[in-house]
C-alpha cells in the first residue's frame, strides 16, 4: 500500500512524501481495502487481512504518523464461517455517541459477491489495542429476544452446505441444509425460561431432526424436534416441547437426516408453559 500528502490544492500529490510501502503483506498481513482512522493521537489503519490463510479477517496496524512506519497491532474480526462461500471481508472502525464499532461484511447466498453489511461494537485496552470480537446475530444490539420471531438469516455462523437463502422478494430462510449441517445465532436471551418453540419449516421429501445446543455446538440440550416429510415443499409453522432454558446462550440448530435437501428453516420463536 502507498500513501503521499496532498498537495495544498488537492490536485495531485507531493512527491517527495511518497511512501511506497505503508504496509505490505509479509509484514501486516496487507491484502487490500484499506481506510484510515485518527484516535488519541493513533493513526489506525484498518484492511483486510489475509495472515490467517484468506483475507477475511479486518486487521489493523498504527502509527503516530499518518504516513508511518505502521505496526501491525492485530485482529479486529473474522469473518470466516458465516457463510459456505467466505472469501474476503471488508470495512472499518467508526465512533458513535461515544462507542466504537466494526462495520464488516459477511459473504451470503453462497456466493463470494453477495454480501450482507454487520456491524460490532469494538474495545479498545488502555494501550490502545483493540481486542478481536466475534461475530453475532444481536450486533450491535443486545442478546434477542427468545419470545419474538428470530429470522432464520440471523444466524451469524453457518457449518456444511447450509446457506441463507431468498425465499421471496423481501424474506429470506436457511436452506440447502445436509445432514451435520449446523447453524448458531449469537446471542439469544431466553429471559427466566421458556419450554416451548415453535419453527416455521418447508420440509423436504424425507423426514428430519433439529437438535438445539447451548453454547457449543455439541451441547445438546433436550430431545431433538423431529420435522416430518412434506409435500412441495409447503410451509408448515409447528411447535415443540423443550426442556426449559433460561439465561443468555448462543443457540446451535444441529440439522439431521437423509438427502441433499432436507429442509428450509424461515424463523424460530420460543415461548413458555401457559
Amino acid at each position: 500500500m502507498r500513501g503521499a500528502k496532498l498537495r495544498p490544492d488537492l490536485h495531485g500529490i507531493q512527491p517527495e512524501t511518497l511512501n511506497t510501502n505503508l504496509v505490505n503483506e509479509a509484514e501486516h498481513g496487507f491484502h487490500e481495502g484499506a481506510s484510515i482512522r485518527k484516535r488519541n493521537s493513533i493513526y489506525y489503519l484498518v484492511y483486510a487481512d489475509i495472515s490467517r490463510g484468506r483475507p477475511t479477517c479486518l486487521a489493523y496496524a498504527t502509527s503516530r504518523f499518518p504516513l508511518g512506519p505502521f505496526t501491525k497491532g492485530g485482529i479486529i474480526i473474522d469473518n470466516t464461517g458465516c457463510d459456505p462461500e467466505t472469501w474476503n471481508n471488508h470495512g472499518s472502525i467508526a465512533a458513535f455517541n461515544g462507542q466504537w464499532y466494526v462495520f464488516y461484511h459477511r459473504s451470503s447466498q453462497a456466493s463470494n459477491f453477495n454480501r450482507r453489511v454487520c456491524v460490532e461494537p469494538i474495545r479498545f485496552n488502555a494501550d490502545g489495542s483493540i481486542d478481536e470480537v466475534e461475530m453475532t446475530s444481536q450486533g450491535a444490539g443486545g442478546p434477542l429476544d427468545a419470545l419474538s420471531k428470530i429470522d432464520a438469516e440471523r444466524a451469524c455462523l453457518l457449518f456444511g452446505n447450509v446457506r441463507i437463502e431468498a425465499i421471496a422478494t423481501d424474506n429470506e430462510a436457511l436452506a440447502g441444509i445436509r445432514n451435520e449441517d449446523r447453524a448458531a445465532f449469537k446471542y439469544i436471551d431466553f429471559g427466566d425460561g421458556v419450554e416451548k418453540v415453535t419453527v416455521r419449516i418447508a420440509p423436504g421429501a424425507r423426514a428430519g431432526k433439529i437438535a438445539l445446543a447451548l453454547d457449543m455446538p455439541w451441547r445438546h440440550y433436550g430431545a431433538a424436534l423431529d420435522i416430518p416429510a412434506g409435500v412441495d415443499r409447503a410451509w408448515q409453522t409447528l411447535t415443540f416441547d423443550v426442556k426449559k432454558i433460561s439465561g443468555v446462550h448462543a443457540l446451535w440448530l444441529n440439522f439431521y437426516g437423509e438427502g441433499d435437501d432436507l429442509f428450509d428453516v424461515d424463523w424460530l420463536s420460543f415461548a413458555k408453559t401457559e
